[in-house]
């Protein structure tokens, strides 16, 4: 199945989670924020968020600075 994420197109494995995702980007650990088709989705809620083929994210960094 195919996410857009970040405007770039993304080939996952039918069934695939959130987290799963997040593991194929290197981001599993990483301090983001992930929205799915315009809605945040709580970090608690990674693991068991099913993703769906056309699926469009948007992954932001949290930067530090001061």
């Amino acid at each position: 199945m195919q996410v857009t994420v970040n405007g770039d197109t993304v080939q996952l494995d039918p069934g695939s989670s959130l987290v799963d995702l997040l593991r194929q980007l290197h981001l599993a650990d990483a301090k983001i924020a992930v929205e799915l088709n315009h809605a945040i989705v709580p970090r608690s809620q990674y693991q068991e968020q099913a993703l769906q083929d056309h699926d469009q994210l948007e992954i932001v960094h949290a930067i530090g600075g001061g």
